[in-house]
């Protein structure tokens, strides 16, 4: 995991090799300053004047190139950290653009939301903490106590006492702590779902006025998240109680020893067998007291603030993990070894298709399709809710991989094509229909990048957009809002349908992409691809019978399988479940319709 995560260093690794340099020459520059400073504080009862200036003037230049080391390192460090957040932010989302349908829904689109946000955030943290504090806090820690025992070993040895209790402590609360914080990612989903379920649906809610429901429904989630993370914090605050205990209890134990010695300037422990006088502890300066309390504190403090790295290592652990799955997920559509890179026409053939949308599911979504569409056939598919009319088309272009059997387009089967030359000649306006902010044009171009105006103006013709895109004060350079919610539901499917021209496919689906347009204008839109695109082939998926009357084949969907294959003439006569339809919509009953 961490090995992949480092692949997303790159660029940035110079700016973290040197903050690991500079924080290093820091500890030694902070390292040193107690005992330049203890130097200094003893020679103060001497009059020697050239020893205190001398060492004065290291002091200062010592404090100075700390300082200097310290924010060179902040630098470094800040640039590497925030770096390396944008790289895996760009890895992830270009991975998650290779994605197939099935592999968002696996993830679904939340999950990925947090996981490009809060857990990068996280593991930006934890990285930054890594290469400054988790390095910073264990050198402190290494040469404050090796300097504690060059002044005094005997009394260095209190350190010994006091820190490995503190962190016994300290990895109590991070054990704890670590529990919580696993859990709080899946609540952060289920808050980022309970986001965007209302936002995308924010018309249903008012109008059927559950606003307050959504709120309390929400308002649950973020008081579950906001209690776990208040139990983690809680268990985390202990740390400072932890650490002033510890300060306090080192600074009572070296001033209680360390004033009898200095007072005494020495601590008998009795005679040896010669008589002579046998010392507890070596003879301490005022300084070097001094300096053993500032060493004492540093060891701690160090120790302290490596505790809070693990507690951001913990919690960048579980980010960390969530976005290595995301890194690591492959999508099951790929390319073949030697793609074909040319489509001959918009034929298309179902041969025996079945498909489920995971190998776990019991039931298949399509079973047995047999299909044989010619190029540039017009095919309308009808059916009821849930019959698998979206699913049938998706395959065609790809967007999920058959279970068994096999889809062909231009005699040749799909899984041989190269994916973004399939995707090119086959467009697809989907059943839910989305323009990206932006310009209208800009939006169009995404059917055609090089499109020129007179391009778009046809395509717009065809789809019936241009008329109330002329309409507007800045026409083809109206801004459109993000999901287009300042346009109406008909006019943002004739704009979709004119970026799906632009493309000029081979094969053009309509998956209920005129359902918000009259019908009046539902049949120009049709005429206009009779004539002006009769190569293409076209299949159109709707509810009106209108819409795919005048097809040149229509087909019945029933329970993910082809219920009937034939004409509007054909089914009228022999398919009951188009008949139903047909007699629903046009307010007769059969007996009247076959008279």
């Amino acid at each position: 995991m961490i090995r992949k995560l480092m692949k997303s260093i790159r660029e940035y690794k110079t700016s973290s090799i040197l903050s690991i340099i500079f924080i290093i020459l820091e500890v030694v520059m902070e390292c040193a300053l107690p005992f330049i400073t203890s130097m200094l504080v003893d020679q103060m009862n001497q009059t020697n004047t050239n020893e205190l200036i001398k060492l004065s003037i290291i002091l200062v230049v010592m404090a100075i190139a700390s300082l200097t080391f310290g924010s060179l390192a902040g630098i470094f460090c800040s640039k590497a950290s925030a770096g390396f957040a944008k790289n895996l932010r760009k890895d992830m989302y270009e991975n998650i653009t290779k994605f197939s349908f099935s592999n968002i829904d696996k993830f679904q689109a939340s999950s990925l939301v947090t996981r490009m946000t809060t857990d990068v955030t996280n593991v930006q943290m934890a990285y930054m903490m890594i290469i400054r504090t988790a390095i910073r806090s264990p050198l402190m820690l290494i040469f404050s106590t090796i300097m504690s025992f060059i002044i005094c070993a005997q009394l260095a040895w209190i350190f010994a006492i006091i820190m490995p209790v503190l962190a016994f402590v300290l990895i109590l609360i991070m054990y704890f702590a670590f529990r919580i914080f696993r859990r709080i990612f899946k609540e952060y989903d289920a808050l980022n779902d309970s986001i965007k379920e209302n936002i995308d649906g924010i018309r249903v809610v008012k109008s059927f006025v559950r606003e307050d429901y959504e709120i309390n429904k929400f308002d649950g989630a973020a008081s579950k998240l906001k209690n776990d993370f208040r139990k983690a914090e809680k268990i985390i605050a202990l740390n400072g109680p932890a650490m002033q205990l510890s300060v306090n209890l080192l600074m009572v134990l070296l001033l209680i020893v360390g004033s009898i010695i200095i007072i005494n300037n020495s601590a008998r422990l009795g005679l040896d067998t010669n008589g002579k006088a046998v010392y507890l502890f070596n003879s301490v300066t005022v300084g070097q007291f001094q300096s053993l309390t500032t060493y004492g504190f540093q060891s701690l403090m160090a120790l302290m603030m490596f505790s809070m790295v693990i507690v951001m290592i913990v919690m960048a652990a579980e980010s960390s993990k969530r976005i290595v799955e995301v890194l690591d997920e492959k999508s099951d559509l790929t390319n073949p070894e030697n793609p074909i890179m040319e489509i001959e026409d918009g034929s298309i053939k179902f041969d025996n298709v079945s498909f489920k949308y995971s190998q776990a599911a019991e039931n298949y979504a399509l079973k047995d399709i047999n299909l044989n569409i010619k190029s540039g056939m017009t095919v309308g598919i009808l059916g009821t809710t849930g019959s698998s009319k979206t699913t049938l088309v998706n395959l065609i272009s790809r967007l999920y991989d058959v279970t068994e059997g096999a889809v062909y387009v231009g005699n040749q089967d799909v899984r041989k094509y190269d994916l973004v030359t399939l995707r090119d000649n086959v467009a697809v306006v989907l059943q839910k229909n989305l323009l990206f902010k932006g310009t209208i044009a800009e939006n169009l171009r995404w059917g055609k990048e090089d499109a020129t105006l007179d391009e778009i103006k046809e395509a717009c013709h065809l789809a019936c957009a241009d008329e109330f895109i002329e309409s507007f004060p800045e026409k083809y350079d109206t801004l459109i809002t993000q999901g287009g919610t300042n346009v109406s539901g008909g006019q943002k499917q004739r704009i979709c349908i004119a970026r799906a021209l632009l493309k000029k496919p081979k094969i053009l689906i309509l998956d209920d992409s005129t359902s918000a347009v009259d019908t009046k204008t539902d049949a120009i839109i049709r005429k206009g691809f009779k004539e002006f695109i009769p190569e293409t082939t076209k299949i159109i998926i709707a509810q009106r019978i209108s819409s795919i009357q005048d097809s040149d084949m229509i087909i019945i969907m029933d329970n993910g399988r082809t219920n009937a294959i034939g004409t509007h003439e054909e089914l009228l006569k022999n398919n009951e479940i188009y008949k139903e339809i047909y007699y629903s919509q046009n307010n007769v009953n059969g007996g009247e319709a076959n008279a």
